[in-house]
């Protein structure tokens, strides 16, 4: 029943003219003390703003905040914009063209904690158009 429901509406989105990114997000691994995901979008042109793709109160330990210790990437024709969740949402980094960070040296990027604080990591696409996309690899540690 569920995969007929995702199947109508894959198809009844378009045809109602509505339209979606095909994205994805998965967690790879989460221990302890650290945990990697990955992200991929394909843009329809509609672009994402300000949705979360790591919900850390699901996170072993129930953790206050996060660091990004690690990012991996590739766009193409469109930036991504990394925040934390607060009530003015703080701008982390912008991912655009191919790369990598590696911020352990510091022990990561923290999360300011500004007000409204929950600490999720969220993604806004900037400059997207159709067909345009991302891949994503960040590490987080807690």
């Amino acid at each position: 029943m569920k995969r007929l429901l995702v199947l109508a509406l894959v198809f009844l989105i378009p045809a109602l003219g509505f339209s979606i990114d095909a994205v994805t997000a998965v967690q790879q691994f989460a221990g302890s003390r650290r945990a990697i995901y990955s992200f991929t979008d394909v843009s329809d042109g509609t672009g994402e703003s300000a949705v979360k793709k790591i919900d850390i109160s699901t996170l072993p330990g129930n953790p206050a905040a996060v660091r990004i210790v690690k990012a991996y990437y590739n766009t193409f024709g469109m930036a991504v914009k990394i925040t934390t969740d607060h009530t003015t949402d703080d701008t982390v980094m912008v991912l655009q063209g191919d790369g990598s960070f590696d911020f352990s040296f510091f022990g990561g990027l923290k999360d300011p904690a500004s007000a409204g604080d929950t600490g999720d990591i969220l993604f806004t696409t900037v400059g997207h158009t159709a067909s345009d996309t991302y891949n994503i690899v960040l590490e987080v540690s807690y």
